[in-house]
């Protein structure tokens, strides 16, 4: 396997691989670029976003500045919004469902890396992917942790770190996330 396939499919991985230093570059040119436009460049910031995350659907909204790794494992279904400042560290695959919508500074994180301090040393690093389902909204702050799962209609609570897998229908916050009360969606 390629450093590359290793890093997609959640195994150990050399994030130093010339192949994904290049890659990065390239996510990172994108969005600075698309950080830098003004309000007057709505259509040519959009065009960018659609170059940086291939797998968008129709309608995505992001609110620079936003930040990602590779921008090629991000999903994203229709009528999907991010608001100011929001990252993805998508090394492994990101997929969010339609309607969904983040507030400011949300931050999601598929990297991380081995506790046993000698793995860790090693330089070698891997990652979880992450899935957050339709109708979503994430409040402001929330930090989305490696390897978890969000259900349909789920309302994340600002400021809220979100450490395991919730089902649908429900409102979670806290640190850790827990459930708060289901919510009625019929």
């Amino acid at each position: 396997m390629t450093e590359k396939e290793k890093m997609i499919a959640g195994k150990m991985y050399d994030p130093l691989d010339s192949q994904l230093v290049e890659d990065r570059h390239h996510a990172r040119s994108l969005f600075q670029k698309i950080n830098a436009l003004n309000e007057d460049s709505k259509t040519e910031r959009n065009k960018l976003f659609y170059k940086l995350i291939k797998n968008a659907g129709e309608n995505l909204w992001v609110e620079p500045p936003f930040y990602c790794e590779y921008g090629y494992n991000i999903s994203i279904g229709d009528q999907v919004f991010f608001n100011f400042n929001c990252c993805i560290l998508d090394v492994c695959p990101v997929i969010i469902g339609n309607h969904s919508m983040f507030g400011p500074n949300v931050q999601i994180y598929t990297a991380t890396h081995p506790l046993e301090y000698k793995a860790r040393n090693s330089g070698k690093e891997f990652a979880k992917p992450i899935t957050i389902g339709q109708n979503v909204w994430v409040g402001g702050n929330a930090t989305l942790c490696p390897g978890i799962v969000i259900g349909n209609n789920v309302v994340i609570g600002a400021g809220s770190v979100v450490t395991k897998s919730f089902p649908d229908d429900v409102f979670i916050a806290g640190n850790p996330a827990r459930v708060i009360r289901p919510i009625n969606n019929i």
